[in-house]
C-alpha cells in the first residue's frame, strides 16, 4: 500500500470512527417515549405510600385550605382522611380497584361515586375524584413518543405526547414535560377527545424523598373553571412502610 494510500485508508477510518460516535451519542441522547415513561413510572411508584398534604383552593372570592392524610397500596387501594378545616373533618375517601365511596361525618352517610359524578370537584377544589383516583402506571395506559425537548424551572426536559391505550381512561391525550435527570414531570397538559385542553399542571418545587424525586408543590388548574387553580403541597410522605389491611375496607370509614 502506497503512503498516499494509506493516509487515505486513516482518513476515511477516522472519518467513520467520528461517524459512528455521532450516531452513537444521537442514539444515547434521544430515548423512546416508551422508556422515558417507564423511568417516570419507577420514580413515582412505591408498594406503599403514606403522605400528608394540602390543597390551597383559590376560589373566585377567597381562598380556602383543605389538609388530609393518605394511605396507598399498589395501584388499587387508597384511603384518604380529611383533617382539616374542622367543619371537613372526618370525611373520607376509599379506593378499591375502579370503585370509589366517600364518606361524610355530618350526615353518617357512605355514598360510592360513580359514572358522572367521579369528574366531579372534589371539595371545591379543581381536581376531580376521577383525579384523586389516579394511581396507575402511566405506561399501562398510554402510548408516548417524544415531541421534543424543553426547559422547566431552569430544567431541561423532554417533551412527550401520550396517547390513550384505551377509551375508558380519564384524559384521551396528555403532554408531559418530564426533566431528563430525575424523571419528574414538571409541566402537564390534558386533553378530551376532541383536543380540547381539560387541566393544566405546574410544579413549583421537588424534593427527594428516600432517593426518589417527588413534587411537592404543585398548581392544578382546571381549563373549563374560572379561578387561579388549586395549589397542592405534600408536607411530608414515607414510601414502602407497612399499612395494616383493615385501612383498605368499607368499616374504616366509619372508625
Amino acid at each position: 500500500m502506497s503512503r498516499g494510500t494509506t493516509v487515505r485508508f486513516l482518513a476515511y477510518l477516522c472519518l467513520s470512527v467520528f461517524i459512528c460516535g455521532l450516531f452513537s451519542f444521537a442514539t444515547a441522547e434521544a430515548p423512546t417515549g416508551e422508556s422515558i415513561l417507564n423511568k417516570v413510572d419507577e420514580n413515582n411508584y412505591a408498594d406503599t405510600r403514606v403522605a400528608v398534604s394540602q390543597m390551597v383552593i383559590h376560589l373566585a372570592r377567597n381562598t380556602r385550605t383543605v389538609k388530609a392524610k393518605s394511605w396507598v397500596k399498589g395501584s388499587d387501594k387508597s384511603f384518604t382522611e380529611f383533617l382539616y378545616p374542622p367543619r371537613d373533618a372526618g370525611t373520607k375517601m376509599l379506593k378499591l380497584g375502579d370503585e370509589l365511596w366517600t364518606y361524610t361525618p355530618s350526615t353518617d352517610r357512605t355514598i360510592k361515586i360513580s359514572g358522572s359524578m367521579l369528574r366531579q370537584s372534589v371539595m371545591g377544589s379543581d381536581l376531580s375524584y376521577e383525579d384523586m383516583m389516579e394511581d396507575h402506571k402511566l405506561i399501562d395506559e398510554y402510548s408516548a413518543a417524544v415531541a421534543g425537548t424543553d426547559t422547566v424551572l431552569g430544567r431541561q426536559c423532554w417533551v412527550l405526547e401520550l396517547t390513550a391505550k384505551t377509551p375508558d381512561v380519564s384524559y384521551h391525550s396528555r403532554k408531559i414535560w418530564v426533566d431528563r435527570e430525575r424523571y419528574v414531570p414538571l409541566r402537564e397538559n390534558r386533553f378530551a377527545k376532541s383536543g380540547k385542553l381539560l387541566k393544566t399542571t405546574e410544579v413549583k418545587s421537588v424534593s427527594q424523598h428516600q432517593g426518589r424525586w417527588v413534587a411537592d408543590h404543585v398548581s392544578f388548574k382546571d381549563a373549563l373553571k374560572t379561578g387561579e387553580g388549586t395549589e397542592f403541597v405534600l408536607d411530608s410522605i414515607r414510601l414502602n412502610v407497612p399499612i395494616p389491611d383493615y385501612i383498605f375496607s368499607k368499616a374504616a370509614l366509619k372508625k
